[in-house]
């Protein structure tokens, strides 16, 4: 695996993890898909089934994507945790009865039990196991820990990882104060750059931020 080559490097990671995965949690029973990256803020990766053709042959290929916003904020077992999920959306795709498109059913969540990963609409205990969104925690113990565990162990590495280029949230702006005069404690409402005056006090109101 040549490093400096970052495309080939991170598509052969990939490969390999799924590889290890297939056999070890599938049977060898999922065909390879196509990886592909996209930034999404609201999820952590995603499945289509057969959006890509070869162009030579009559053959179809799965869409396995993940996020590379996450990869700084969390761990290669977490990342990996996801690939699963998807691939557990995959084998439901080709030997199973997925539900509307999105949508996470019982089916899926056995799936996703059976591979040590516990269906979660929080990521966390207590969360739903079926509907449109939904994620998953890691099991102790589980399948999956062992699994990714034998991975690692054998020296399994994302050789690049990505910065998060999602901007931080901005602050909230009220299109409304409140302004209070200081004298007789009328209020008034305006915009924050606002400077109001009390027409019976002859006094300039303040708002909150004035305090």
């Amino acid at each position: 695996m040549d490093r400096n080559k970052p495309t080939p490097a991170v598509a052969a990671a990939l490969m390999l993890a799924f590889d290890h995965f297939n056999a070890d949690l599938f049977d060898a029973k999922l065909p390879a898909p196509m990886f592909v990256w996209q930034r999404n803020k609201r999820s952590r990766g995603h499945f289509h089934g057969d959006v890509w053709k070869d162009r030579a042959a009559n053959s179809c290929a799965d869409e396995i994507s993940l996020n590379p916003d996450l990869m700084e904020e969390r761990s290669e077992k977490e990342i990996l945790s996801t690939l699963v999920h998807e691939m557990c959306h995959q084998r439901q795709h080709h030997f199973g009865k997925p539900s509307r498109n999105g949508y996470h059913n019982k089916e899926w969540a056995g799936m996703m039990r059976e591979v040590g990963l516990e269906p979660s609409s929080t990521a966390a205990p207590g969360g739903k196991d079926t509907g449109q969104k939904v994620s998953h925690y890691i099991v102790k113990g589980g399948r999956f820990c062992a699994s990714c565990e034998m991975l690692t162990g054998a020296g399994w590495r994302f050789p690049w990882s990505s910065v998060d280029t999602r901007q931080p949230p901005k602050p909230s702006k009220s299109s409304k104060v409140k302004f209070t005069c200081p004298e007789c404690e009328a209020n008034a409402w305006g915009a924050p750059s606002l400077r109001i005056v009390c027409s019976d006090c002859d006094e300039r109101m303040k708002s909150a931020a004035d305090l």
